[in-house]
């Protein structure tokens, strides 16, 4: 149902959201659901407002309004690039409700540990990483399109928790990034593993993909961010899409903030 946005939208918004569990890894509360309308169901993950710990660096709006505005985001690129994503009212009060996308258990993997001399062909390193007495071996992810794309997302959103568990391959080949809540922030917080294509230059695609959102962040998009984002936040993405515009290429890992997210995985 990911691939077919205007449904799962409706689904989640207008459903009947039955809670089954909580995600218990989850920093923030967490719940497993069932959508149900119409004979239609699917299965979901609602975080409500309730749940959420106050977070000094994002003291304004929500977690769940962050989350949602990153999908809106997503979407406007044109990748599907985030589960379709609503906020609505649920059993435990108002809160962020996203599709369920199930692991393709036979996809490739995303991450390795290789070889610390360097990366074997198809692979972009990330950082070197200790495996135990004394040694260590070089953190890489794949040369693939579909990282690249979530890389760029992911420097317009300002994701400050792009951990490789953030990542899903589904069965219908598509990467999917998930747990946007910590994001917008108005100052630099680029905490990612996908850092293999930092400094090349941007593909065409992304190129194009940012002309035509600095266009609607400053029309439609802007519009249905500004109630889940402060002012400074929306002008702060307005920027950072100008600023990969003007420098033609992927963002280096900041000095003053660290780079990799706390697990990695």
């Amino acid at each position: 149902m990911a691939a077919d946005a205007p449904a799962a939208l409706h689904l989640l918004r207008e459903g009947e959201l039955t809670v089954h569990g909580r995600l218990a890894d989850a920093s923030n509360a967490a719940l497993y659901c069932s959508v149900a309308l119409d004979g239609r169901t699917a299965q979901a993950v609602y975080k409500p407002v309730a749940g959420e710990r106050p977070l000094w660096d994002f003291p304004d709006g929500t977690l769940a309004g962050r989350e949602v505005a990153a999908y809106e985001l997503a979407a406007a690129t044109g990748w599907a690039l985030v589960p379709p994503t609503v906020l609505r009212d649920g059993p435990h009060g108002p809160g962020m409700v996203q599709l369920w996308v199930e692991p393709d258990p036979g996809a490739a993997p995303l991450l390795a540990l290789q070889d610390p001399q360097g990366p074997e062909e198809g692979w972009l390193p990330i950082t070197h990483a200790e495996v135990g007495g004394g040694r260590t071996a070089l953190l890489v992810h794949p040369d693939d399109r579909r990282l690249r794309r979530l890389a760029v997302l992911d420097a317009v959103l300002n994701n400050a928790d792009r951990k490789g568990g953030h990542l899903i391959c589904a069965a219908d080949g598509r990467i999917y990034g998930i747990d946007h809540g910590v994001t917008f922030n108005t100052e630099g917080k680029l905490r990612t593993l996908l850092w293999g294509w930092a400094g090349q230059p941007l593909p065409a695609e992304a190129l194009e993909m940012l002309t035509g959102l600095a266009g609607r962040l400053a029309a439609d998009l802007g519009e249905r961010l500004a109630p889940h984002l402060t002012a400074a936040e929306l002008a702060a993405a307005r920027e950072r899409v100008a600023e990969l515009r003007g420098t033609g290429r992927h963002p280096l890992p900041s000095e003053d903030w660290p780079a990799i997210p706390w697990p990695p995985i």
